[in-house]
C-alpha cells in the first residue's frame, strides 16, 4: 500500500521586534518533497490556518530540486494546504515539519499541533522536523505526561548557527530549550548536514540536513 505523507507547513510570514520576513525555507521542504516523491508516496500539505502558507530562500530556486518543486506539483499543492483542523492526520504514515524561521512563530505552543504530534508519536507513525522544524516538538506531551523529547536523541538548528543568522529575531534559542525540556542534543559544524533517528522520531540540524531526514524517514518507513 502506498505510504502517505503529510507536510505541516507555518504560516508566519515575519519573525521579531522588526518584522523579519520569513517563512517555510523552501530546500526544507522541497529536498524532503522530491525524496519522498521519488519513494512513491502520497505526499499532503496542511498549515495551522489554512491560509496560503510562505516560502523563504526563494533565492535557491536553481538548485534542481528546489526548481522543481516550484515549477512542479510541490508548491501547487502546498498553496492548497489544508486548514491542520480539517485533516484527519490519523490516516498518515508519518508528519514531517520543515523549518525556516517561521514555526519559531506559531509552532512552540499551537494546541493542536502538539496533540497531533503525540498521538502520532504514540501511534507508532514517523514524525520527522529539520532546522528550525523541531520547535514543534517543544511542549509536547505523551500519555504519562512527561515530554515527548525528554530522553531522546534530538537535533536542530544550533546556537552557533544562530548566533550568525536570526538570535535577534527569534524568541528563543531551539537548542536551548530543547534541551532544557530533556532532550539529548546532537550536531555538527555549522550548516554541515547531520541527521539523526530516535525510535519513529527523525530530526535534522540545518537546511543541508533535509535530505538526510527524509531519507531515514523512508528508511523506516520501508522497514514497517
Amino acid at each position: 500500500m502506498t505510504k502517505q505523507i503529510l507536510i505541516i507547513v507555518s504560516n508566519a510570514y515575519a519573525i521579531g521586534p522588526h518584522g523579519r520576513r520569513t517563512g517555510n525555507f523552501l530546500p526544507e521542504v522541497a529536498h524532503p518533497y522530491a525524496e519522498f516523491d521519488r519513494a512513491k508516496y502520497k505526499i499532503d500539505f496542511a498549515s495551522l490556518t489554512g491560509d496560503t502558507p510562505f516560502l523563504d530562500a526563494l533565492n535557491l530556486a536553481d538548485d534542481p530540486d528546489n526548481l522543481a518543486f516550484l515549477v512542479g506539483e510541490g508548491w501547487a499543492s502546498m498553496q492548497k494546504a489544508k486548514k491542520l483542523s480539517e485533516v484527519n492526520v490519523s490516516s498518515y504514515d508519518a508528519i514531517f515539519m520543515p523549518g525556516g524561521l517561521a514555526p519559531m512563530v506559531d509552532m512552540p505552543d499551537h494546541p493542536l499541533l502538539k496533540e497531533i504530534i503525540k498521538d502520532t508519536y504514540e501511534r507508532r507513525a514517523v514524525v520527522g522536523a529539520v532546522c528550525h522544524g523541531p520547535v514543534s516538538l517543544l511542549n509536547v506531551k505523551l500519555g504519562n505526561g512527561t515530554y515527548l523529547i525528554e530522553g531522546k536523541n534530538i537535533s536542530s538548528f544550533t546556537n552557533e548557527e544562530e548566533e550568525n543568522y536570526a538570535k535577534a529575531d527569534v524568541p528563543f534559542e531551539l537548542e536551548t530549550a530543547l534541551t532544557n525540556q530533556g532532550a539529548i542534543f546532537h550536531k555538527t559544524g555549522p550548516w554541515q548536514p547531520y541527521s539523526i533517528t530516535d525510535g519513529n522520531l527523525v530530526t535534522g540540524q540545518n537546511p543541508a540536513s533535509a535530505k538526510g531526514v527524509a531519507d531515514k524517514m523512508i528508511k523506516l518507513l520501508e522497514a514497517v
